[in-house]
């Protein structure tokens, strides 16, 4: 018998406890997890302090890539009527500037990256309790995040979202 038991997988082993198990009502929800995290207030909340945070950097690019398009119109124009040391000296100039615009271009892309992904976290963490303590509150035995196919009459999505809103004013 204990080879049979060992045999069988994980989960026809929980299909058959649950089966031999007394029958009784179970309240099961569905969330959209990632639909909670993006529909937010704290998400929202969390764009508009990203925009914030980097838009004196952004801004500082923008002008840099200005500069260098300027610098390489003027080249293109003045090209037949410069020296060959001053032509090589903006070609030089222009290549460093490209050089640079990309480092701090991928810099502040990773930056931003890594902010965004810290405040995501803690939206994350936030939404979890969210879904937690609805759970707890309206009494339910099991809320799934990730589901292959279930009625929408189980979706609570839209009730947890509404705690979240109410709970962040």
């Amino acid at each position: 018998m204990l080879k049979a038991v060992r045999a069988l997988s994980p989960f026809a082993l929980l299909v058959g406890l649950l089966a031999a198990a007394p029958v009784q009502a179970q309240k099961i929800g569905v969330v959209d997890f990632a639909r909670l995290v993006q529909e937010s207030p704290q998400y929202e909340a969390m764009a508009r302090a990203l925009e914030a945070e980097f838009a004196p950097r952004q801004r500082e690019i923008l002008t840099l890539n200005q500069q260098l398009q300027e610098k390489q119109q003027r080249f293109e124009r003045d090209r037949s009527v410069l020296s060959e040391q001053e032509r090589a000296q903006l070609e030089r100039e222009l290549r460093d500037g490209a050089r640079d615009l990309q480092r701090q271009h991928n810099q502040f892309q990773e930056d931003l990256n890594i902010r965004q992904n810290e405040e995501i976290a803690k939206i994350q963490r936030t939404v979890l309790q969210a879904v937690q303590e609805y759970a707890r509150r309206e009494r339910y035995d099991l809320i799934v995040a990730e589901a292959v196919y279930f009625n929408s009459d189980l979706d609570v999505t839209a009730a947890v979202l509404e705690q979240l809103r109410k709970s962040n004013n």
